[in-house]
C-alpha cells in the first residue's frame, strides 16, 4: 500500500474486538494490516481504518452501544455502492437508507448507507466526490 503524505482515518470503538475484526472482513471485504488482540488495523482496497476494544479503564471510550448514540459517520467510496452495501446487510447491519442519485457541485452522486452491528453508521457513496484527487 502507497501512503500520501498525509493520511486521515478512522479508530472505531468495539466491544468484542475478535468479532468486529471478523465481521469487518466478512461484511466489507476488509483486510488486516495487524491484530494486537483488541486493537486491530484494517483496510478497505487501501484505506485503513482501526479498531479498539472498549478498554473499562478509560471510561472516556465507549462504544456506540454504551454510549446510547454514535457522533460520527464513516464515508466509504467504492465502484458499486450497492452491492457493497448488500453485502453489509447480508451480514448483519442494518439499513439506514437507500442507494439514491444526488445532484451536486461535481454531478450526479450515488449514496446510501447502514449501520454496522456495532452502532456505527456508514454511507457508501460512488467515488464522484473525489474527482479531485485524480487531478
Amino acid at each position: 500500500m502507497n501512503t500520501p503524505g498525509a493520511l486521515i482515518s478512522v479508530m472505531l470503538i468495539v466491544p468484542d474486538g475478535e468479532a468486529a475484526v471478523a465481521w469487518y472482513k466478512e461484511a466489507l471485504g476488509a483486510e488486516e494490516l495487524w491484530n494486537l488482540g483488541g486493537v486491530a488495523g484494517l483496510h478497505i482496497d487501501g484505506s485503513p481504518f482501526f479498531l479498539h476494544e472498549v478498554n473499562p479503564e478509560n471510561p472516556a471510550e465507549t462504544d456506540p452501544g454504551q454510549a446510547g448514540v454514535t457522533s460520527c459517520r464513516i464515508e466509504v467510496f467504492v465502484d458499486d455502492p450497492d452491492s457493497f452495501i448488500a453485502r453489509a446487510l447480508a451480514a448483519g447491519a442494518t439499513a439506514r437508507s437507500a442507494v439514491v442519485e444526488r445532484e451536486t457541485p461535481w454531478g450526479v452522486h450515488r449514496q446510501g448507507g447502514f449501520s454496522d452491528p456495532f452502532g456505527h453508521n456508514w454511507s457508501v457513496g460512488d467515488k464522484s466526490p473525489l474527482g479531485a484527487l485524480a487531478s
